[in-house]
């Protein structure tokens, strides 16, 4: 029987210390920190995803600010928001929630970004940093991944590591997080695409398997090594169900050591799956205490310091 690894525990305790730190702040005369989203039309899902960001920051006491801007905006009034928060020095950080409509180019915007504020880790200064292991903002989900592994006691170290999906937002960061040599990487990583040819032998050689391929059930039981460790990133709508990458079903019984994914229970919350609380927490961590981040003072290189602001916002993957 797989051992599932709650998201939500995961982050209720990341959050009890960043509200202590919070506190702490308030105590010293200074401010909370401050954590803007930017919304662009009325897609249900990004809906419900920035209001959990909003409510994670009250739960934890930051201050929060939705911005909300019709479907029909223009490129050119979305940057001039953009630049907005990058010169508001009230804004510690903030997030442009994706996808954009259509006739809005993402990477113009995400270029927009000043990459002190960029608590995405999107901007390819960031991205940058987090190549050659320096303090700097990491993409929510993976590091969310790297948190939830850490809360359970879950080492990468020395472990095979199997990703599947190369995207700029889960896979590619998610390879280099579990290689890094940090306390929670040191993994040996390989890293699964639409042209690999030998998919089943690496899932049954990993020992830590994460799917973010956005296929629905593309993993299947038979496919993974009995025992290991099953981080399932993929969320597809099947006829009204919420259905992830791996076949949970299948492989929960007979096969998977460690779970977290959109099948592993729900934790009271059937609106957020168990990923989404693994990285609801990154964003908090990566802007706790936000005012000294550019500073480079020395908490700054604290990895989870720096995971503040993400982690809260952004919800870790487990159920």
């Amino acid at each position: 029987m797989a051992l599932i690894l709650n998201g939500r525990e995961a982050a209720q305790s990341w959050k009890s210390i960043i509200r202590k730190e919070v506190a702490g702040l308030l105590a010293q005369g200074r401010r909370a920190p401050h954590l803007a989203a930017v919304l662009v039309g009325d897609d249900p899902a990004s809906q419900a995803y920035v209001r959990g960001k909003v409510r994670d920051c009250q739960e934890v006491g930051f201050t929060s600010t939705l911005i909300e801007l019709a479907s029909e905006c223009s490129q050119q009034d979305l940057l001039k928001q953009v630049d907005a928060l990058n010169r508001n020095p009230s804004i510690d950080g903030f997030i442009v929630q994706l996808p954009l409509p259509k006739h809005i180019n993402p990477n113009e915007v995400l270029l927009a970004i000043d990459p002190l504020k960029d608590v995405d880790g999107f901007h390819p200064k960031n991205v940058g940093l987090m190549v050659l292991g320096l303090p700097t903002y990491l993409p929510a989900t993976p590091y969310g991944i790297i948190l939830l592994l850490q809360h359970f006691g879950l080492s990468p170290a020395g472990k095979n590591a199997l990703v599947i999906g190369r995207s700029n937002i889960v896979g590619m960061p998610m390879s280099i997080l579990l290689s890094r040599n940090t306390e929670m990487g040191n993994a040996t990583v390989t890293m699964a695409h639409s042209r690999t040819t030998n998919l089943e032998e690496l899932c049954r050689s990993a020992d830590i398997l994460v799917a973010a391929a956005g296929k629905p059930n593309f993993v299947r039981a038979g496919m993974v090594k009995p025992g290991a460790v099953v981080i399932d990133v993929g969320i597809t709508r099947v006829e009204g169900k919420l259905v992830g990458d791996v076949d949970f079903a299948a492989g929960r019984t007979h096969r998977f050591g460690h779970y977290a994914g959109p099948r592993g229970g729900w934790s009271n919350d059937p609106s957020r799956t168990s990923n989404e609380y693994a990285t609801s927490c990154t964003w908090s961590l990566n802007l706790r205490p936000c005012p000294s981040w550019r500073l480079f003072a020395p908490f700054r290189a604290r990895a989870h310091t720096q995971g503040a602001l993400r982690f809260l916002c952004g919800s870790v993957a487990a159920t």
